[in-house]
């Protein structure tokens, strides 16, 4: 048996996230699908996160074990027949049995894309957050650099029991904000996250620049463990996952 570790792309406009469910298409169901077009095998596959409904990613990885003989390097073009338009593999690799896409992971980041515009761009439909009040990167920037190093985040998690449990500490290693134009990136890199936590993290900035939370409340925010002292959760359409680390 061998541990291949996969990585994909996908739109996830028209999934309701990526774990397999009743209620909807997913990303892992399309996946499944193709793999077993190539390997002929149906293996228990791992997943590095569980992305929502309505969420992108820009590098999505998993890994599984199998008994196919193809060489991993073939694997991406080989899969991407059988693909809908809206995944797309690019790159595979085989890897240590013990390896995991979920537990051997070493941090996420995850970038939020607003488009800052008087006016809509049908273009950016499902891709971008339309925000057409003015803002303050500069501004958002000094709330988001509060949030570096290790805390509690309880106050930028929705709470639910059937996906988190435990300690709610996570390490953002890098926080920032920055202007394109009309397109304002928000970028956080960590050692894990909290369910909604990137969304939140974006409300509340929208919050500092709407004035409605000074930039210095932003350690008193966390301090309280208090969900309801941060801002509002942002929509799914504009956050992707970007990048996975591991220790390969």
């Amino acid at each position: 048996m061998r541990n291949i570790l996969l990585k994909i792309r996908y739109d996830g406009r028209q999934y309701h996230g990526w774990q397999v469910q009743e209620n909807g298409r997913t990303v892992q169901e399309d996946f499944q699908r193709a793999l077993y077009e190539v390997i002929g095998e149906r293996p228990d596959i791992k997943g590095c996160s569980r992305t929502d409904a309505g969420v992108h990613a820009n590098m999505f990885c998993i890994s599984f074990h199998t008994a196919h003989s193809i060489p991993a390097e073939r694997l991406p073009h080989a899969i991407n027949r059988f693909l809908p338009g809206t995944i797309a593999a690019f790159e595979a690799c085989d890897v240590p049995e013990d390896f995991h896409a979920r537990y051997s992971c070493k941090g996420k980041e995850y970038i939020y894309k607003i488009h800052n515009a008087p006016f809509r761009d049908p273009f950016l439909d499902g891709y971008a957050l339309h925000y057409w009040h003015p803002l303050d990167e500069h501004l958002m920037g000094q709330a988001a650099a509060h949030l570096l190093g290790r805390h509690d985040f309880t106050a930028f998690c929705t709470v639910d029991h059937s996906r988190q449990k435990g300690d709610f500490h996570r390490t953002i290693q890098n926080i920032g904000v920055k202007r394109d134009g009309d397109m304002v990136t928000v970028t956080v890199q960590a050692d894990g996250f909290l369910y909604n936590m990137v969304r939140i993290i974006v409300g509340t900035l929208l919050y500092t620049a709407q004035g409605k939370i000074r930039p210095d409340r932003m350690p008193d925010i966390i301090r309280s463990l208090d969900r309801k002292q941060a801002g509002p959760t942002a929509p799914p359409e504009g956050l992707y996952l970007n990048r996975v680390f591991y220790a390969l």
